[in-house]
């Protein structure tokens, strides 16, 4: 693993895992030795970033120069927590645990008496998962493709049981209690499409480019979708 991969591996954990955290338990995050890991202690000491703590005993990130300083009021605090908390709902575990990632970056900007009402929130989110179908698609494949406005070859099955080839252009990807949803415009039927994500069967990027019509074709289907009367194709 590059040095700065693994320096920046450290940080998120320091900021994840409730402090103090052991020795033992950032080798194991990052995939180090101990002797490797006192070592990237060190390193980011000398960086700047204020680690209280020592072998044996465990560290504690007190200060973090990558991050600037943030204020919340208490309710934003607990909207965030509470929003982080329901990506559980999603199903999704790669966004699940980006989600706390970034809650965990944030609480490690926070003045020390906003840090501890993160940590104590009267809100939570304790509902079990919704029960979905088995989603096969590779969904970090999907978001890139989502993001970047790269086409994808698909094959997909429909409620009916259909099979079709197609290239399609994904646009979002939306979730509910019992269904992941993914937006395409089908370049084989020149509209919009609503797949379920458990119906894509195969996914390739295919070497083609939409951009820059991602925005555009978002704000033409909302425009269209929330007339009166309107409903999305599958």
């Amino acid at each position: 693993m590059a040095r700065t991969d693994r320096l920046m591996r450290l940080m998120d954990a320091l900021r994840r895992l409730p402090a103090p955290v052991t020795a033992a338990r950032l080798a194991a995050e990052t995939d180090v030795s101990r002797r490797q890991l006192y070592r990237d202690i060190a390193t980011l000491r000398a960086g700047g970033a204020l680690i209280d703590g020592e072998a044996g005993v465990g560290y504690r990130l007190t200060e973090d120069p990558a991050l600037p300083p943030q204020s919340f009021s208490r309710l934003e605090i607990e909207a965030l927590v509470l929003a982080v908390g329901e990506l559980r709902q999603t199903g999704d575990a790669a966004l699940e645990a980006a989600g706390r990632s970034a809650l965990a970056r944030i609480i490690a900007t926070l003045a020390d008496g906003q840090s501890q009402q993160a940590m104590h929130t009267v809100l939570r989110s304790f509902r079990p998962p919704p029960a979905r179908v088995q989603v096969t698609v590779d969904m970090p494949l999907l978001r890139r493709a989502c993001w970047e406005e790269l086409a994808l070859d698909v094959r997909y099955r429909d409620l009916k049981g259909r099979v079709t080839q197609r290239e399609v252009w994904p646009l979002g990807i939306s979730y509910s209690d019992r269904t992941l949803m993914v937006l395409v415009w089908c370049c084989l039927r020149q509209d919009w499409r609503v797949f379920h994500a458990a119906g894509i069967e195969l996914a390739c990027l295919n070497g083609r480019s939409f951009r820059p019509r991602r925005v555009s074709l978002l704000r033409d289907y909302a425009a269209r979708h929330t007339a009166p009367g309107s409903s999305a194709k599958e």
